[in-house]
């Protein structure tokens, strides 16, 4: 973490985690031609998204009020499912940051960004959001020795091509747990993008998730996790839903 991060720390319960980001530096007029643009823009994204989209690069506008948007749901979602989560995503993006042009959403099923910059096929780990289980795993030597074995077969995976970004498998740890994990990146990086923002996510699992349970990293280029139940689709039951989590929010 750079000396000019910012960190905060909350306790939560383990619902479907969501977190968003409102940059404060990016502020409009509501109504002005820049909110008009990202109207139009996020009706644009929810269109093209209920006729079988799964992901969606566009822009609306010209000149300097024109802005860029990018929606992507997690490759193993159901489309009924990832049709739902982006129309939440926009609704709640034009809700919670109505005067910004600078806004990201995750939820656990699907990723919405808008910016007046052109960001498609840049990394951005420029902010994150981590989820910690606050349990410890009882043998942290073969665990993270299984998690790193798991990861990299995973990462192997997201940055094909043709995998469209997903990357999950799993791995039985005893007769009692089995190890899941998944890392997406968004479609619009190439593969070495792809690897770069799993590598720079992964490196979390030690720095907050050390011997944890399970954990979370979202960016805006990327997304891994891991559980001890299974959580990506097709579920093989509907996992913990109750687990007490450690939420960090980083900022660069």
């Amino acid at each position: 973490m750079s000396a000019s991060s910012t960190l905060l720390t909350i306790d939560c319960l383990a619902e479907d985690p969501s977190a968003y980001y409102c940059n404060p530096q990016r502020t409009i007029t509501p109504g002005g031609p820049v909110s008009s643009n990202i109207d139009h823009l996020l009706a644009q994204v929810v269109q093209k998204f209920e006729l079988g989209a799964r992901f969606v690069k566009a822009s609306a506008g010209t000149g300097k009020a024109q802005v860029f948007g990018l929606a992507q749901c997690r490759g193993d979602v159901p489309p009924a499912e990832c049709m739902g989560c982006i129309k939440d995503a926009a609704q709640h993006a034009q809700d919670l940051c109505a005067d910004k042009a600078d806004v990201r959403i995750w939820y656990d099923h699907c990723f919405l960004r808008y910016s007046q910059e052109e960001f498609f096929g840049n990394v951005d780990t420029s902010y994150g959001v981590l989820f910690a289980n606050v349990e410890n795993v009882s043998d942290p030597d073969t665990f993270n020795k299984e998690l790193g074995k798991l990861f990299n077969k995973i990462n192997s995976k997201a940055v094909k091509r043709s995998s469209l970004g997903l990357g999950k498998d799993q791995k039985k740890l005893s007769d009692f747990d089995t190890l899941y994990g998944l890392s997406q990146c968004t479609r619009d990086l190439d593969s070495l993008g792809c690897a770069q923002c799993l590598a720079i996510a992964i490196q979390n699992f030690e720095g907050f998730c050390q011997d944890k349970k399970g954990c979370r990293v979202l960016y805006s280029s990327c997304y891994v996790r891991y559980e001890l139940y299974p959580f990506f689709y097709p579920l093989e039951s509907e996992g913990s839903k109750g687990d007490p989590l450690k939420k960090w929010i980083i900022h660069h």
